[in-house]
């Protein structure tokens, strides 16, 4: 399948949980928890009260040579946003990419994704914990804070 596919297919609208494209066109699913959609919707309010400008988005779908992954929160710059905006998937990664890490996540599938938006051209990947604890990572290197949103607290509250 693609992504258009599985977007207009009718079983799989409304399902309860996540769901993305591995490099051979299979559905992968991922079911979110209360605390995924909690943290899911507070760094999204965060992104969007510390910068004005760009357009924050949830369930991120991003093309990439790997399939289709989907950012639980990303953060586009009005150029990037112009550019996707109308896409079905985006062809170019936003600048901040999260992931909100559930048990079903391993070290592995995660360090593929921080690559794979970095090779759509994500400046930043950010993964957030179950506790709500920050990790920033730019390309090649994990910094203490965030270098587009410097004030972007290494913890969030829920």
């Amino acid at each position: 399948m693609n992504w258009q596919e599985v977007c207009n297919h009718p079983d799989l609208q409304n399902l309860p949980f996540k769901l993305e494209l591995n490099e051979y066109g299979q559905i992968v699913m991922s079911p979110a928890k209360v605390y995924h959609s909690i943290l899911q919707g507070e760094i999204a309010a965060l992104l969007k009260s510390l910068r004005q400008e760009g357009k924050v988005l949830t369930e991120c779908a991003i093309y990439t040579h790997k399939g289709t992954k989907v950012a639980d929160v990303a953060w586009a710059s009005p150029e990037i946003f112009t550019r996707i905006k109308l896409e079905t998937e985006c062809s170019v990664a936003p600048e901040v990419c999260v992931e909100i890490l559930s048990s079903a996540n391993t070290g592995r599938e995660m360090e593929d994704k921080i690559m794979l938006y970095f090779s759509r051209g994500a400046k930043e990947v950010w993964l957030c914990d179950a506790a709500g604890n920050m990790t920033f990572h730019i390309p090649a290197e994990v910094v203490e804070r965030s270098v587009l949103f410097p004030t972007f607290p290494q913890q969030v509250e829920y």
